[in-house]
């Protein structure tokens, strides 16, 4: 996308117009003198800014409009120089006021060519557009067509199909009214055997009554039984509670006495070992006479037994 112009052409044609008048020459500039007088780079220069390939291109039609147009060629022989540079003055003026009306003209011809080209723009995007819209409409008329054609042959097969469930339809009706027949002598037949089954179920009731009212009776009868005996094995259970625990007791004390006779025995133990370390101590000093006195001292001094000593502690 061009990048917009820094100035516009109006700007451009204002400042080549001061720098000729800025010039001061006496005569319409020539060729050679507007190009001395009014350069791209001057121009530029003055205006700040600009495209230099613009700026030539309007350069040059402005140089075409002013140089070309007659300017230089004007001349005002056998009259005075002040008149003449009055005369001069006035049609360097109405030149540029008809140039500035060319200008404002040309301008207005480039909006309208811009204008025309927009509108042809727009009208050809409006064609494509309805070319789009037309492709898209015949595409649509060609599904609509093939819809319809479709719609066609399901209407002929659901016509066909409606015909074959008329004649089921007749053939159904033909069995349903078999049916209801069939249902009447059933409901009949139905009622018979109801009416014999309600019979029955009061007999059945009554005897059901009976045997509920009698198993009602033998089971209270049981409950009692069950309840006597019941109680009859909680005093059973309290008594064994009872024996068990004096049982737990008399075995507590049954271990207590075991243990007490356990170290009355290893007590007694000791003291032998020891009194038989006392007694070889004398043997291994007199020699032979020694076990014969062991023997005396131990048959002299029986040890207690644990039952003498239970009864002495």
């Amino acid at each position: 996308m061009p990048r917009p112009a820094a100035v516009t052409r109006d700007d451009i044609r204002s400042a080549v117009l001061a720098m000729l008048a800025e010039a001061g020459d006496p005569d319409p500039p020539s060729g050679t003198r507007f190009r001395k007088v009014v350069s791209v780079r001057k121009l530029r220069a003055r205006l700040g800014a600009g495209d230099p390939t613009t700026l030539s291109r309007v350069l040059n039609d402005i140089e075409a409009e002013v140089v070309r147009a007659g300017l230089a060629g004007v001349a005002l022989p056998g009259l005075p120089d002040p008149i003449a540079e009055q005369m001069r003055a006035l049609w360097q003026a109405a030149v540029t006021v008809q140039l500035t009306e060319v200008v404002a003209l040309k301008n207005e011809a480039t909006q309208a060519k811009e204008a025309a080209e927009t509108a042809r723009h727009d009208a050809d995007l409006r064609v494509e557009l309805l070319r789009v819209e037309l492709a898209a409409l015949r595409d649509h008329i060609s599904q609509r067509d093939t819809d319809l054609a479709t719609a066609r042959a399901d209407r002929r097969a659901a016509s066909e199909q409606m015909k074959a469930m008329e004649t089921a339809s007749v053939e159904l009706r033909t069995t349903l009214a078999s049916a209801n027949a069939a249902i009447e002598s059933a409901r009949t037949d139905h009622a018979a055997a109801v009416a014999a089954v309600h019979a029955r179920y009061e007999g059945l009731s009554r005897q059901l009554l009976l045997e509920t009212e009698h198993q009602r009776h033998a089971l209270q009868a049981e409950r009692e039984r069950l309840t006597a005996q019941i109680a009859q094995a909680q005093e059973r259970t309290a008594a064994l509670e009872g024996l068990r625990d004096r049982l737990l007791t008399e075995l507590a004390a049954e271990r207590d006495g075991r243990l007490r006779a356990a170290a009355e025995a290893a007590a007694l133990t000791t003291l032998v070992a020891e009194q038989r370390a006392l007694l070889r101590i004398p043997d291994s000093r007199a020699g032979t006479t020694g076990p014969s006195r062991h023997r005396k001292a131990t048959s002299g001094s029986p040890a207690p037994s644990a039952s003498n000593r239970r009864r002495s502690k």
